[in-house]
């Protein structure tokens, strides 16, 4: 496995190693809100997606949480550490995340840190969220690479 070349910002911390590549498919869900000055704005309420592997085969499930869980009963839970933004501006950004919860024994039991990369799709609605509508759901199609880390 290759490591990515990325924005220093994304980077691992220095000591980790690249133990899992994962491709994502699926959705990033936004729900209609008044925002902070009471006017309706989306807001990302979670992903839904499966994760693969290089050969099509399924890995496991990304959700709400954020949550990663493998198909061998590891789980983690993870939060926003740095992002940038997507190289394609119509796409979700890249980001790091720091893992701050795990459960069960297997593969992402040792992960402590996570990238999103080389994402496609995914962003908020540009329309139909109004004062009328609020609670609404919409759902934004995406792809994306997650990168998995652990301690060397």
């Amino acid at each position: 496995m290759k490591i990515p070349n990325v924005s220093e910002l994304i980077k691992p911390p220095a000591g980790e190693e690249l133990v899992l590549v994962a491709h994502a498919k699926g959705f990033q869900i936004y729900v209609c809100q008044a925002g902070a000055a009471g006017e309706p704005t989306w807001v990302l309420k979670a992903p839904e997606a499966f994760l693969y592997n290089d050969q099509g085969d399924v890995l496991g499930k990304h959700f709400g949480g954020p949550t990663w869980k493998h198909s061998d009963g590891s789980e983690i839970t993870a939060k926003l550490a740095e992002k940038v933004d997507s190289p394609d501006a119509s796409a979700i950004p890249w980001l790091l995340l720091t893992v701050t919860d795990h459960s069960g024994n297997g593969v992402f039991s040792r992960i402590i840190s996570i990238q999103r990369i080389h994402t496609v799709g995914g962003l908020a609605p540009t329309s139909g969220c109004s004062s009328e509508n609020l609670e609404k759901e919409s759902k934004s199609s995406y792809t994306a690479d997650y990168y998995f880390y652990a301690r060397k």
